[in-house]
């Protein structure tokens, strides 16, 4: 098929369960069993679970407690995120070998544009199985890959064989692989969406490619245009060597529920310093706060304000989460708080970006 924008040779590589490798190829005991990085302790979360763990429904992001009960031979480790950056660094330090243009998503996976590449090899597929093979021989760790024609794509095709496997979407193959996908593989729709697209009878990227971009934006507002476009394979963001933030943000989870807006303020103050400090790191402000409340029933609650000015400070982050908490009752004790800061001074650099035209038609062979 001819498509009638540029077209990119994209890999998106995403390590298979990095944090729970890492500790089993450190550890040897623990190797092909169910383990969870994180989770331990009384009020602890899951960071991340083996594969072995995985078929017993342990997730990332679940309460440790929970992730017991589902599996009650779990053994839980401690994180060293240290020693997870100091892999990811390895790692990242192959995609160079072939690309400047890597985009990170986080430590461990990224976009990778090899249209044009370092060894000159005209192949995305054969370059992202000498990527893992290569990972493979300096960690010890496997990868799985995705290749296609945007990042969209190839960020769907890089779960299709997990673990330790790949998939290669081929431009003429783009369209059939989108008809046929499930709505729930599409990047970007999570359970809640997918939920909403159901009762509209959305169940295939085809169903979804039936429905008119009115229809898209009367039930999904701004998101609808960016469903209509990447089911027909338009997905123009290009890889972004220095990715620009959305949003900056600092949590804190407590060790004993809080029950009182009063205990929570000398908490605010702390997570406000926190984010001032990372503010000031990346040189960036932002006009719209968001107060980050999670229950200790595990229900979340977000409360948002923007502001008129960009802010940066710790006094006037903390100002405006006072005023956010004081907002409304609470709904229940409450076993984390976070305040995040959007709406950045980078967005007018990020829509420049969005702009550039990157490359030329070119005829592929992937």
């Amino acid at each position: 098929m001819d498509f009638d924008f540029p077209l990119r040779k994209i890999i998106h590589v995403d390590m298979d369960a990095f944090y729970a490798s890492v500790e089993q190829h450190d550890d040897p005991e623990l190797k092909g069993k169910p383990i969870a990085v994180g989770g331990g302790s009384k009020r602890g979360v899951v960071s991340a679970a083996s594969y072995e763990a995985r078929k017993f429904g342990v997730r990332s992001a679940m309460a440790g407690s929970i992730a017991a009960r589902n599996c009650p031979e779990l053994i839980f480790v401690k994180p060293r995120f240290d020693r997870y950056k100091e892999v990811s660094n390895q790692v990242r330090s192959i995609f160079f070998e072939y690309t400047d243009l890597v985009e990170p998503l986080s430590l461990d996976e990224a976009y990778l544009d090899v249209t044009e590449n370092k060894k000159g090899n005209p192949s995305a597929t054969l370059i992202a199985k000498e990527i893992r093979q290569k990972i493979f021989e300096k960690t010890g760790l496997t990868a799985s890959a995705g290749i296609s024609i945007n990042k969209f794509i190839a960020k769907v095709a890089s779960d299709y064989n997990k673990p330790n496997g790949q998939k290669t979407v081929n431009p003429e193959e783009v369209i059939e692989f989108l008809e046929n996908l499930d709505i729930r593989k599409f990047y970007g729709v999570g359970k809640v969406t997918a939920e909403k697209m159901y009762r509209l009878g959305i169940f295939t990227g085809k169903d979804l490619k039936e429905k008119s971009l009115e229809f898209l934006d009367q039930h999904f507002g701004k998101s609808g245009g960016h469903y209509f476009n990447v089911v027909r394979g338009i997905h123009l963001s290009a890889v972004k060597p220095h990715r620009i933030p959305k949003s900056v943000g600092a949590e804190r989870t407590f060790f004993e529920n809080l029950s009182s807006e009063i205990f929570m303020l000398e908490k605010l103050e702390s997570i406000a310093g926190e984010l001032e400090r990372r503010l000031q790191k990346s040189k960036i402000a932002g006009k719209t706060v968001t107060l980050k409340i999670k229950y200790s029933d595990f229900t979340l609650q977000t409360r948002s304000k923007t502001l008129p000015y960009f802010i940066a400070s710790k006094d006037l982050i903390l100002e405006t989460a006072k005023e956010l908490l004081y907002q409304s009752t609470l709904e229940n004790s409450v076993r984390l708080l976070g305040i995040s800061l959007a709406n950045l001074n980078t967005e007018k650099e990020k829509k420049t970006e969005e702009k550039e035209s990157l490359l030329v038609q070119l005829k592929f062979d992937f």
